[in-house]
């Protein structure tokens, strides 16, 4: 008898900065991290330090009593492996130091103060992790300080660091938003990375953007609650400021999502990036919930892990964890490659990455009451905390599976649709269809599909199967393939071996 496999203990990382402390722990380390427990304390540690040159004394109070708590967290969910960093107030007060030895204290680990640079790359590398191929420039802002870097697939530029976090502007411009728009523009003038952005995506890291981009979505009455990977055009984003005065003129309107504490930062991060995109003319601005916490993940992996697809990373697990049958997944890849082939279907890269993605998802939803499959696949798919794929993308995904458990055309899915293209609907509705007649043949199980196929000719499209599973051709398996055919343009028909 050979030993059971000791699963991997949880790692974490805590985030000290200048606005918030932070601790984020996850599952394992994996190309996919999966966050089990995630915990913030607004502290405010930079504010006062522009002027002051000193963290304050009843910052670091709060920021000492967060970091006792999350030691006794990390030990009640057996966290074996932790980091923790510290950025800009840290390293630019005076008191940065006596701060961070009562801080290794209060949380009994080492603290690794990163410079701008350091921070500007860890940023990239969260950005990069959490991308398929990002090509643009990310923008880390945070309480203390901005750090921005060219980032290409997993190729970084040289980063910088400007004294642009929000509660630096705040302390700097002495309250005024117009003052501290002229500062953010003084200073992203002299900056390289702003060159590099025209026509290209910015990346838009930090609380305060992540705040203004929900505002943004209620706003638009957005179908999706997910943050990573939501895209503002460069023309809304340089509104931004003015929907945060209006929200706020209106009972809070969508501030009551907003921390009270970070309220007052809106405006600043509104300044700052209404200069980035005048000055840089990006393409859209887009949201990363990911940084630098994940980017000193992702440099902890080898190589080959690092190469890996961020999306086909998280939906293997997701296949491996929640299917019936981890091989039918797979399989349903492969038996999908041949019917796209045999029909004649074009599909570009992205296209199939998707369809894949969609095959290794379709089980997620088998344990839920019948009745409600489609919705919980929908739920799951749709507010997954997978990354690696953009916002229609996910919808393609999320409709794709729903569509396969016989729902997706209701008014509950109606915003979804809205985010995919005619065609891009209709290929979700095709994949449906054919999932469905697959799952009718294999019920879950691996092994099954192979053994069948299906063939298309210009007017016809038949299942064949061998004889000893010719009894699956039942009534409802059948009336599955006539829609499938409808939706190519053909008829149906069974072929028995």
């Amino acid at each position: 008898m050979t030993a059971a496999a000791v699963p991997a203990k949880p790692i974490a990382i805590v985030d000290i900065g200048s606005n918030s402390v932070r601790l984020v722990a996850y599952e394992r380390l994996s190309r996919s991290p999966t966050p089990i427990f995630n915990e913030k304390v607004l502290c405010g540690l930079g504010k006062g330090v522009a002027t002051t040159g000193l963290l304050g004394t009843e910052a670091m109070d709060r920021a000492l009593g967060a970091l006792r708590a999350f030691k006794v967290l990390c030990r009640n969910l057996g966290v074996a492996d932790m980091r923790v960093l510290a950025t800009a107030a840290a390293r630019d007060a005076r008191n940065g130091p006596a701060f961070l030895e009562a801080a290794t204290a209060a949380l009994g680990a080492d603290i690794e103060l990163i410079g701008g640079t350091r921070e500007a790359e860890l940023s990239a590398l969260g950005v990069s992790s959490g991308f398929h191929g990002a090509d643009g420039v990310v923008g880390d802002m945070g309480g203390g300080s901005l750090e921005l870097i060219d980032v290409r697939g997993h190729a970084l530029g040289r980063g910088v660091s400007l004294p642009l976090g929000g509660l630096a502007l705040l302390d700097a411009s002495r309250g005024s938003p117009k003052r501290a728009a002229k500062l953010a523009r003084d200073a992203l003038m002299k900056a390289p990375p702003i060159r590099g952005i025209e026509g290209r995506t910015f990346f838009a890291v930090g609380g305060t953007w992540r705040a203004l981009a929900k505002l943004h979505m209620r706003a638009r009455g957005y179908p999706l609650n997910v943050m990573h990977g939501y895209a503002i055009p460069a023309a809304d984003a340089l509104a931004l400021g003015a929907l945060a005065e209006r929200s706020d003129g209106d009972d809070l309107g969508g501030l009551a999502t907003v921390a009270a504490a970070r309220r007052p930062l809106l405006a600043y991060g509104a300044a700052v990036l209404e200069e980035i995109v005048r000055l840089g003319r990006p393409r859209e601005v887009v949201i990363s919930a990911m940084g630098v916490r994940e980017g000193s993940l992702f440099e902890r992996l080898d190589a080959a892990a690092r190469a890996e697809d961020p999306l086909f990373a998280a939906v293997r697990e997701i296949n491996v964890q929640h299917a019936r049958h981890a091989g039918h997944g797979p399989e349903l890849c492969t038996w999908t490659d041949h019917l796209y082939s045999a029909a004649g279907l074009p599909e570009t890269s992205d296209d199939t990455r998707l369809r894949h993605a969609a095959c290794l998802l379709a089980d997620i939803a088998w344990r839920a009451h019948p009745d409600h499959r489609g919705d919980h696949a929908l739920s799951a798919i749709a507010n997954g905390t997978f990354s690696g794929v953009d916002h229609a993308g996910r919808a393609f995904l999320a409709l794709s599976v729903t569509y396969r458990h016989g729902g997706g055309e209701g008014d509950a899915q109606a915003g979804l649709r809205a985010l995919l293209t005619p065609q891009r609907l209709e290929r979700a509705r095709l994949l449906g269809a054919a999932l469905r007649v697959a799952y009718q043949l294999s019920a879950a199980m691996g092994g099954v599909l192979p053994r069948t196929a299906l063939r298309c000719s210009k007017t016809r499209i038949t299942l064949a199967l061998p004889g000893d599973l010719a009894d699956l051709a039942s009534e409802r398996c059948v009336g599955r393939l006539r829609q499938l055919a409808k939706l190519i343009g053909r008829d149906a028909e069974v072929k028995v071996a």
